[in-house]
């Protein structure tokens, strides 16, 4: 069935898979029947019938093919081909004949949003597509056997077909037409890894073809009959308001179809694109003045210092005062700015709202939140908005993807036809919600042989918005102007004692232990300990970022042990096994530095000299999320003393998520990994004057210039089978910033505690060495 026969038929997964089956002369199974769930919680409700349900997973058509169902969307990451693999692994068959659809809201099953290195773990881990394939393989050969007359123990499936005492029956013989009408089964035996010959294998991604021939559908591809085009009117500053918009300019430029006004959202329609520019550049469009924004050169100050808070303690042994008379102290303060996603393709979207109908493309990472919080915004029903995830420009976060997707649908809903909204380049940057900036304030205190024996964390950060949940379309700036608010900001101080350990935020630092409400818990030697975090709200829209918080205070904590080792003259990677316990993160530090032919020796190296080119390392290493993935990474630089400017030459990482799937898309989401992390430490930082943003295009968001020396990248994968897997997307960006620092201290004996590590930053800093 093509997109605009599905689209116009407002078909359901029912009618697809039946239309699907006719057109292929395959019988599918069919699925469970029931509505898609409208329950919009952060994940799967147990018991759900939908995501319980073993039809709801996997679909066999009479040729033995397979089809799998998944809620975790390719991005671009490579996780389709991981899932893929994941599926013809459990059921015995080959890659080629399993078919990955996912993230449709008429198809496939709620798995929340993907997001946080969390979707090869939902799906191999739990309850969820990976159990579906053990439970279809055990039920298939349980039909088997009564087919056959063979005992099931007997019977072995492979390449889709099930055979012993010389009888054999394919897959498609066994279903085709039926339902399983089965639960999954917990108790389903999963395949051993020694038996696996589709995981652990380096299968080429299934989008790759189309991608390289131009054929791959993008949502900014997406062409329904009858198709409009619309553009936003962003406030001309951060906090104004709509006082009126005058239409009288624009109605007879060509192509003119409508002017939206809705609270304080305006947008234009036309027939064509560059005509929907024109006339959202001729509005005429009042709006009165927002509040002065605080000073961008003393924002760290202002951040510090902002009322009220919302305070958290992550863990506190109630000891550390005591300490610092123990031992020498040390204090460190680490900045980090607002970062933006910056896609190198502007959020587009599409929809068509007709009625109480509608369907909507959409790049969001969360098509069922987005089908809950579109209904708010359009009066229209959720059972009666059928949202189909299409593929944009990656973020890895929180872009455009969202509030694009509002864009549309209202626009859409006000002319009674589809539009299609691309954002400005100015209009993503300025108004996307950025990564968090950062003040983060370190303390530590070491005995006389330099180990540390207290460690203190304080952080503010600037929070407002966040992804669309199940109903807080304000989190995004077009929810926003529609009149919907944000998730309140609920200050809270001081903060209440620790109830159990989180450390999704890495604030944690990976060298302390100790125990909350009697349960242990860290991965260090260092029992005294205090984390503190301050939320404070932002005068712009945040949300998550690749690797949000874990990235900044992963930067601090690294850093910060670094000038540790360097007082105490020790090997910044000796110091660091000094104080760690967790052997899966020993044993990733010691893999990356073996890599990088490590020689011991304290930072910075001997020797300086005070111009030209000086040359340096730098390690760090970290526990993702405290319990999602091992990695450590060492980087080779090069800093030249007279312009300032960072050159990394090589990357050695070393990461371990437990059993590998598949290591060429491992090592494709680490290198991925590391050049991002380069660019955001090196360039990369939102500006504003007293009314608005100002880095609004190429020239002044300063990511890696084109053409930029493209270090030589080392992966270590250490597979360990026997373990859950862990996530891999967010770990190699989440230390590359403090391992440059790092390196750029080794090289010159001039720490930076700031990011990004400009070149006027470079320069400035190493004037001032004496």
């Amino acid at each position: 069935m093509t997109r605009d026969r599905l689209h116009l038929a407002r078909v359901s997964r029912r009618d697809f898979l039946k239309t699907s089956a006719a057109m292929s002369g395959a019988m599918l199974v069919s699925f469970n029947l029931a509505e898609p769930s409208t329950s919009f919680g952060q994940g799967p409700i147990a018991g759900s019938p939908q995501l319980s349900q073993l039809d709801s997973w996997i679909a066999i058509a009479a040729d033995g093919s397979v089809t799998a169902y998944s809620g975790k969307e390719e991005m671009g990451q490579g996780i389709s081909a991981a899932q893929i693999q994941l599926v013809a692994e459990e059921l015995c068959v080959p890659v080629n004949r399993v078919k990955l659809l996912y993230c449709d809201t008429a198809l496939t099953p709620d798995q929340a949003h993907t997001s946080g290195s969390q979707s090869h773990p939902a799906n191999f881990n739990h309850d969820n597509l990976a159990q579906a394939g053990a439970t279809a393989r055990e039920a298939l050969i349980r039909l088997a056997s009564q087919r056959l007359g063979v005992s099931a123990d007997q019977l072995t499936a492979k390449d889709g077909v099930i055979s012993g005492a010389s009888k054999s029956v394919g897959y498609g013989q066994l279903v085709g037409g039926r339902k399983f009408n089965l639960a999954l089964d917990r108790n389903a035996k999963r395949k051993d890894p020694k038996d696996w010959t589709v995981l652990g294998k380096p299968v080429p991604r299934p989008d790759l073809p189309e991608l390289v021939t131009a054929q791959f559908e993008f949502v900014h591809n997406v062409r329904v009959p009858g198709m409009l085009h619309g553009r936003v009117v962003r406030p001309p500053s951060v906090g104004a308001t709509l006082v009126g918009v005058d239409e009288s300019s624009v109605k007879n430029v060509p192509g003119f179809v409508k002017v939206v006004v809705k609270k304080n959202f305006v947008g234009v329609v036309a027939q064509k694109p560059w005509q929907a520019i024109q006339i959202a550049e001729k509005l005429k469009v009042n709006w009165s003045p927002g509040p002065a924004l605080p000073s961008h050169e003393n924002f760290y100050t202002h951040l510090r210092y902002q009322r009220p808070t919302r305070d958290t303690a992550l863990v506190d042994s109630l000891d550390v005062e005591e300490k610092w008379n123990q031992g020498a102290s040390l204090r460190s303060t680490y900045l980090h700015p607002y970062q933006m996603h910056g896609s190198i393709g502007s959020s587009c979207a599409v929809a068509d709202v007709q009625g109480d109908k509608a369907t909507i493309w959409s790049p969001t990472q969360a098509v069922w939140y987005q089908r809950n919080t579109c209904s708010m915004l359009l009066g229209i029903k959720p059972e009666n908005i059928h949202v189909i995830y299409r593929r944009a420009s990656g973020c890895y976060g929180l872009n455009g993807a969202d509030t694009v997707t509002y864009d549309a649908a209202i626009l859409s809903q006000a002319v009674g036809k589809p539009v299609r909204v691309q954002l400005s380049r100015k209009d993503e940057m300025a108004w996307e919600n950025y990564g968090n900036a950062y003040v983060i304030d370190q303390h530590a205190a070491t005995d006389a042989k330099g180990n540390i024996i207290a460690w203190e964390h304080e952080s503010w950060s600037p929070t407002l918005g966040n992804r669309p949940g199940p109903g807080t379309p304000g989190n995004v700036v077009t929810g926003f102007l529609l009149g919907f608010e944000p998730e309140p900001f609920v200050a809270r101080s001081p903060a209440p004692d620790p109830e159990s350990y989180n450390n999704g935020s890495n604030g944690i630092p990976s060298y302390v232990a100790g125990k909350i409400k009697g349960k242990a818990y860290g991965t260090g030697t260092i029992e005294s300990e205090r984390v503190m975090l301050h939320s404070v709200r932002s005068s712009f829209w945040t949300g998550p970022l690749r690797s949000p918080a874990r990235l900044q205070n992963t930067f601090a904590h690294e850093c910060f042990m670094d000038e540790l080792a360097s007082r105490a003259k020790a090997d910044p990677v000796a110091y660091r096994l000094r104080h760690l316990r967790d052997p899966r993160l020993i044993a990733v530090l010691n893999a990356a530095a073996k890599a990088a032919n490590w020689t011991p020796r304290p930072s910075p190296k001997p020797d300086l000299r005070p111009g030209g080119i000086a040359t340096g390392r730098g390690v760090a290493c970290v526990l993702y999320e405290g319990d999602n993935g091992y990695s450590a990474i060492a980087v080779d630089i090069e800093v030249n003393q007279d312009t300032g400017q960072i050159a990394v030459k090589r990357i050695f990482s070393a990461i371990d998520v437990g059993p590998i799937s598949n290591p060429d898309g491992l090592r494709n989401q680490i290198e991925g990994g590391a050049l991002q992390g380069m660019s955001r430490c090196l360039g990369e930082h939102v500006t504003w004057d007293d009314q608005k943003i100002t880095s609004v295009d190429w020239s002044t968001y300063h990511t890696l210039p084109l053409g930029f020396e493209v270090p030589k990248i080392e992966s270590v994968l250490i597979n360990r089978p026997a373990e859950k897997t862990n996530g891999a997307g967010e770990t190699s960006i989440t230390v590359i910033a403090a391992a440059i620092g790092n390196a750029i201290f080794d090289a010159t004996g001039v720490r930076i505690r700031e990011v990004p590590f400009t070149p006027d930053r470079i320069k400035s800093s190493l004037g001032t060495r004496t």
